[in-house]
């Protein structure tokens, strides 16, 4: 992960400053020194601080940065969540790269925690999915922790996850199964297998199979969800997914199922409003 994130950020900078920040380049002696505050603008969960920390050093190892508020915290408008002093060109330079990371990262944790408060006390844990912004998916996962939430799989090497089209190609939910049974054999490789079904015959024919960690439950309503519960009666973990909402999850939650995924905590999250402001 930390590679990932270190490429991310040298992406970052070749993507803004370029050949360099002319703008502050033009304005700002090289030798001025400064300090500036990171205020929050809006109530949420604060997420990317460890990160935005990371850039700045990694542009200007000597910019001196006091954290007050941490990872995972509730903020409200006005809260200073820290201060950087030092090289002000520097500072100019990471400003946007911090300011976009780190809204973002807090959009999605403030999004998680309020599906997760929602169904506190049912057993259920929320899921994000693989629908993130393509190279920020190690930040985005990372922000649905801090929220709260749990990661399904990271990408598509560290789980089998047989959807519909893997199954429909396969040839069926029976030759899908043990196809990824003797892969994982042939090849000496332990990874989980989860599957996903679309109704309860497809259900019974995996269980009657067996050799899966977890269903996947697509789509299906909230009464059939529980009939599915049923069926299993624990014998492997059950996930429902597919266009559960902030006034559906709770329905799911209760009806037993262990995991609920939602796209929505990293596909459409609304960032959350902070700006870095000088101090005079």
């Amino acid at each position: 992960m930390e590679q990932l994130v270190d490429k991310l950020i040298e992406l970052a900078f070749a993507e803004d400053i370029g050949d360099g920040d002319h703008t502050t380049l033009c304005s700002i002696p090289a030798n001025a020194m400064g300090k500036a505050k990171l205020v929050i603008k809006e109530a949420g969960v604060i997420a990317g601080v460890e990160v935005g920390v990371s850039v700045f050093h990694k542009l200007n190892p000597e910019l001196n940065i006091d954290v007050l508020i941490n990872d995972g915290s509730k903020v409200e408008t006005g809260d200073v969540v820290f201060t950087i002093e030092g090289k002000i060109q520097s500072i100019l330079q990471a400003e946007r790269i911090v300011l976009n990371i780190m809204q973002r990262m807090s959009g999605i944790a403030s999004t998680t925690r309020k599906y997760v408060a929602l169904i506190e006390g049912t057993g259920a844990k929320v899921l994000d999915t693989r629908k993130t912004t393509p190279g920020m998916r190690m930040l985005e996962k990372q922000a649905v922790k801090i929220g709260g939430g749990e990661n399904h799989r990271i990408g598509l090497f560290d789980m089998i996850l047989l959807k519909d089209n893997h199954v429909d190609f396969a040839g069926g939910i029976e030759k899908a199964i043990l196809g990824a049974q003797l892969y994982l054999k042939e090849n000496n490789k332990q990874l989980k297998i989860e599957i996903e079904v679309r109704n309860l015959e497809e259900l019974n024919e995996a269980l009657r199979i067996g050799g899966v960690d977890r269903i996947m439950l697509d789509n299906f309503t909230p009464e059939k969800t529980k009939e599915a519960v049923e069926i299993v009666n624990g014998r492997v973990e059950l996930e429902s997914s597919g266009g559960i909402t902030i006034q559906t999850i709770r329905d799911y939650a209760e009806t037993g199922v262990d995991y609920i995924s939602v796209g929505a905590l990293t596909h459409s999250v609304k960032s959350l409003d902070m700006s870095l402001i000088a101090i005079s």
